[in-house]
């Protein structure tokens, strides 16, 4: 049995591209080529439809960035309505948007939810002046604030405030800060991310001043435990949700599920029983180059490198994973897990409760640990 299928659409680029990201961005001095765009990415669907043999529905879509909000709603209307036309998508499919709060983008939100978009997922980072700055983000606090409001009177019931902790000489006092204020906008999820230098970013070839590693487990600290008293279950090493609200295009990617990726840059995940093989594609990452051809590179994962493939994902999660459902979606015996689920268990970084597998409070904190016990 084949797991869930997802499609992640990835949409290149940005008014301007953050110091911190290492996302495939790209800044853009002319007229985007929309609908030139889209048209590619349709024709991409259509492809690896065609090259992966595609017969199972679409559980969620996922537009990412860069800024998917720069383009129209009506570019976003034909796109889905193309993507329909070459896949099935389940009725109840959670269809998620990434936004920014700048002022143009907020404006189109309702125009988005008329086009299809159920989710949306709002790039605030930060309600602190100086950080935002910091951050080169090109919205200010009242920004983010107005977006979350139109988001609410736009219909959406369901959407996503990212928000980041550990930013350049930032006090625990000015986190807390932004949880609060996050909050009090009552979205139905939260994603805390903690800022990371990342190589070929500008903030890791120019460091900023970080807080220092036992202040930021405290700001990490205080914040999720103001997160548990507002009823955000921790579900993922970053993401915090309201009851029923987890994002279901994510969890599909945690869980070891299936996705097609398609547009510059985008990454696949796919499952085939015949031959039985768990493939991964990628497509080329300059929008220009993308947009002239289509050029997909497949190759399958190793068997040996499955056990952590598996691990990478399912640990991010709170509930962990069975053995039953590792068997299920690699096709491999449990057998291939050891020594190190034995020696994991042993050091108290795992624990099993009724065939299934766990991270303790220490294997949660010390994740990178966990995992290094399943390379291969």
């Amino acid at each position: 049995m084949l797991p869930l299928l997802s499609l992640y659409i990835h949409i290149p680029w940005c008014i301007q591209k953050c110091p911190y990201c290492d996302f495939n961005s790209h800044t853009f001095n002319t007229e985007l080529p929309e609908s030139a765009y889209i048209s590619i990415l349709l024709a991409d669907l259509a492809a690896d439809i065609e090259r992966f043999e595609i017969t199972r529905p679409i559980e969620s879509i996922f537009i990412g960035g860069g800024t998917p909000s720069l383009f129209s709603a009506k570019s976003i209307y034909r796109l889905l309505e193309g993507v329909s036309k070459l896949v099935s998508i389940k009725e109840d499919a959670e269809i998620t948007l990434e936004a920014n709060p700048g002022s143009i983008e907020s404006a189109k939100f309702r125009a988005f939810r008329e086009a299809g978009i159920n989710r949306l997922s709002i790039g605030v980072q930060s309600f602190n002046e100086v950080h935002l700055k910091k951050l080169g983000r090109i919205h200010d606090r009242l920004q983010a604030l107005r977006a979350a409001e139109i988001a609410k009177v736009s219909g959406f019931d369901d959407f996503n405030l990212d928000l980041m902790f550990a930013l350049p000489e930032q006090t625990e006092e000015e986190a807390i800060a932004d949880i609060n204020r996050a909050i009090a906008l009552e979205p139905s999820h939260l994603s805390l991310y903690q800022l990371t230098l990342e190589p070929n970013t500008y903030f890791h070839k120019f460091p900023p001043k970080l807080p220092q590693d036992e202040l930021i487990f405290t700001m990490q600290k205080s914040c999720q435990q103001i997160l548990a008293t507002k009823n955000f279950e921790q579900y993922e090493v970053s993401a915090y949700a309201q009851q029923g609200s987890q994002c279901k295009h994510n969890l599909n990617y945690w869980q070891f599920g299936d996705y097609l990726g398609i547009g510059a840059g985008a990454h696949g995940k796919i499952s085939q029983q015949l031959p039985n093989r768990i493939y991964r594609s990628s497509k080329i990452k300059n929008p220009q180059l993308y947009l002239e051809k289509i050029r997909a590179m497949t190759q399958p994962i190793l068997v040996e490198a499955l056990p952590l493939e598996f691990m990478m994902n399912q640990l991010r999660l709170k509930q962990g994973f069975s053995l039953e459902n590792y068997q299920k979606v690699t096709g491999l015996s449990k057998m291939t897990l050891e020594p190190a689920l034995t020696v994991a268990l042993s050091q108290k970084l795992l624990y099993e409760r009724q065939k299934h597998y766990f991270c303790t409070e220490k294997g949660w904190n010390f994740l990178d640990t966990v995992l290094e016990k399943f390379i291969p």
